[in-house]
């Protein structure tokens, strides 16, 4: 949506093609980032979006058995927005897709499935969809895949996946908020143990992480075994985890972190998760799709108004986003194999590591943290054209 969005600013014709009838899909990434919000601030879009409902995070906090603190501050960030935004994903999609439904070259279908793609010449031609109506053909200079980790389309292409593995899972569900409770998002390490909590207004959006593939065993024990397990975590009453009636109110993310060995091929481009599965440590997903998205515009917009996109143009869209998207994932699988892994193997009080210790001790080395988790790597900036501008 964003990369439609960007497009057609830029005067390309863009067709957007959504599976379902709306984007009200729970527990999908609801954190917008400093570097998001600055990619808003830059396309002036930043004070409407802010309108809608929202919580903002300063910031992050962490305790390891009894010691806690601060992670992260977000406040020194160089950025219009220093600090992160809970918004549900469906209200940010529907904020693009407003926007984006100013341009008169822009147009999305609902209800339309790409199953897949037409290929001529050994190009991409365009694709498939299936709809209510019957199957629906669009025929497209460029196909870009948004589909996520399980999409069917690179598949199609011939595109292989390199799978950098995953040791984790996570039960995502909500718990009431109450006037008396934190209003601090964040996370506890404690005797086997990983919970997050996100601060949601008027809800926690909590987060169980577990070993991977855990899931059937913990369903198998009883959601009151569940509730048991969860209630000692929680920073408020241990009675709240009684809201939880039974497995239909925890829903599993599995845990993937791959990529790509390449997104393109003539005629056909991936990004985002499409592109590169994201763990959920630091919540980076949408901001790394995001960001993939205005680069490929950034590069694309030009060749696509001129008739000359090739497969050297799409080539230097993984080029500019390969290291980020490397090094984030590298963060990501040490998080996981080297604090997260063995936090959950841990049968006794678990010791807050050394780097942690050391935030709590020192304020300003939270900015480091910070600035990875709220600007990334190498943060994109708008440089496509407004051809809706005289």
């Amino acid at each position: 949506m964003m990369l439609g969005l960007l497009l057609a600013r830029a005067g390309i014709d863009v067709v957007v093609l959504e599976k379902h009838s709306d984007f009200l899909r729970d527990f999908r990434g609801d954190t917008l980032h400093p570097s998001t919000l600055e990619v808003m601030h830059e396309l002036g879009l930043d004070d409407r979006l802010l309108a809608l409902p929202h919580q903002k995070v300063h910031e992050l906090a962490g305790q390891f058995g009894d010691t806690g603190g601060i992670m992260a501050d977000f406040r020194h960030l160089p950025v219009r927005h220093p600090y992160i935004v809970l918004m549900p994903q469906w209200d940010f999609l529907n904020f693009l897709a407003g926007e984006a439904s100013r341009y008169p070259r822009f147009r999305h279908r609902m209800n339309a499935e790409a199953t897949d793609l037409i290929l001529h010449d050994g190009r991409v031609a365009g694709v498939a969809a299936e709809t209510a109506e019957g199957m629906l053909h669009v025929k497209a200079e460029l196909v870009v895949d948004c589909t996520g980790r399980d999409s069917r389309l690179r598949a199609r292409a011939g595109l292989s996946v390199q799978n950098l593995g995953a040791p984790i899972d996570v039960l995502w569900f909500r718990l009431s908020r109450q006037p008396a409770d934190t209003d601090q998002t964040g996370g506890r390490f404690d005797n086997g143990s990983i919970f997050v909590r996100l601060n949601r207004g008027d809800y926690w959006q909590c987060a169980h992480v577990i070993p991977k593939g855990g899931a059937d065993a913990i369903r198998a024990r009883g959601i009151d075994a569940f509730r048991a397990t969860v209630a000692p975590l929680l920073p408020f009453s241990t009675e709240r985890a009684d809201e939880l009636r039974s497995f239909d109110d925890v829903k599993l993310l599995s845990v993937a972190v791959d990529r790509l060995a390449t997104w393109h091929r003539p005629g056909f481009l991936c990004i985002g998760d499409a592109a590169h599965a994201m763990s959920p440590v630091g919540g980076v997903g949408i901001n790394l799709a995001i960001q993939d998205a205005v680069a490929a515009a950034n590069i694309l917009a030009g060749p696509l108004r001129s008739g000359t996109l090739s497969n050297d143009d799409l080539a230097e869209v993984q080029r500019r986003r390969l290291f980020p998207t490397r090094l984030t994932q590298a963060a990501q699988i040490f998080a996981q194999n080297r604090v997260l892994a063995p936090a959950l193997a841990a049968r006794q009080a678990v010791r807050a590591p050394l780097p942690v210790r050391m935030l709590a001790r020192f304020p300003m080395l939270r900015r480091i943290p910070a600035r990875l988790i709220g600007m990334g790597v190498r943060p994109e900036h708008v440089r496509s054209p407004d051809r809706s501008r005289p």
